[in-house]
């Protein structure tokens, strides 16, 4: 798959293709049903498929000071889109100047005289152009004009919980963040189809796990990486290559008064320098919440019960 980053960065001479649009963030089954469309229509017609995405996340920049926890880096967003298929994967930074762009210049620039578009293929609720003024039916009405096909495709929905029939979800990315800020990583990995993944680098930490006889990898995820709520989960940890079960603890660390809010993952059965090193974490279910304990006893006995029910969850 060919990566590209900005205005210029489509390769000169670039063909006919299809495109789909979108922050993509997190790459959920929406998102999947959405490019695996897009791919499929490239396919039938003998073109490849463009993805776009945006970086920062756009509501950065039109909400400044605001910023939505990121799902997905945009390596691993990358990673994902070329598993289904995707030709190209287009990053465009998004600026105020970008944000200010009409709906029919935004199709022309970019769509038309960049891309060459056959066909672009969005989700029903797609937006674009200044004060997200073009929706689908201005893209098909633009397509008409400058001669490509344009499909809106629809959200995926779920019957919420096995009694509540008459009830449903949209699987989006608002969604997932609010099941993972509140700790319920299996409701996200259902959404995500897999489990979330937290990515980033081992740090040096206060090393009170070794000596507790549990030595932890304590994971520097970043700035506005969507953390789960804290607790104790259950997990798969990845490093060149190679996954392995984990119990990570996620918080403060209140039995030491900590101030400072971590993710350490304690790798089972493996004992070795990882400071340096980018790994990730995958969430698949949350054990407890963030427990103080009275004294080191009662805390390392509640670290063997972690690792016991982190086996049993895994199925090891």
């Amino acid at each position: 798959m060919q990566r590209w980053r900005g205005l210029d960065g489509v390769p000169p001479g670039w063909g006919r293709c299809v495109v789909t649009i979108g922050v993509f963030d997190g790459v959920h089954r929406g998102h999947q049903q959405l490019i695996a469309r897009a791919v499929a229509h490239g396919r039938e017609l003998g073109l490849p498929t463009v993805l776009i995405t945006f970086d920062p996340h756009p509501a950065s920049v039109l909400r400044p000071g605001t910023h939505p926890a990121r799902l997905t880096t945009l390596t691993r967003r990358a990673e994902l889109v070329a598993e289904l298929g995707v030709d190209a994967f287009w990053v465009l930074p998004f600026t105020t100047d970008l944000a200010r762009v009409a709906p029919d210049e935004f199709v022309h620039e970019l769509l038309v005289d960049r891309l060459h578009a056959a066909m672009v293929v969005v989700g029903r609720n797609f937006t674009f152009g200044y004060k997200a003024a073009g929706d689908v039916a201005e893209l098909e009405r633009l397509g008409q004009r400058f001669g490509f096909a344009a499909e809106g495709v629809d959200l995926v929905t779920e019957p919420l919980g096995a009694a509540a029939s008459s009830s449903t979800v949209t699987f989006s990315s608002t969604y997932i963040r609010a099941s993972i800020a509140a700790g319920d990583v299996r409701a996200a990995a259902e959404a995500l189809g897999r489990p979330h993944r937290l990515e980033g680098v081992v740090v040096r930490g206060d090393q009170r796990g070794r000596e507790l006889g549990y030595p932890t990898a304590n994971v520097d995820c970043g700035e506005h990486a969507a953390i789960p709520a804290d607790g104790v989960y259950a997990c798969w940890f990845h490093h060149r290559g190679e996954v392995r079960p984990a119990a990570t603890s996620v918080g403060t660390n209140p039995t030491f008064s900590g101030r400072q809010r971590t993710v350490e993952a304690y790798v089972l059965d493996a004992d070795e320098d990882l400071y340096g090193a980018r790994v990730g974490v995958d969430f698949v279910e949350r054990l407890r919440g963030m427990d103080r304990f009275d004294g080191i006893e009662e805390l390392i006995a509640a670290m063997d019960d972690d690792v016991a029910r982190t086996r049993e969850v895994l199925g090891l």
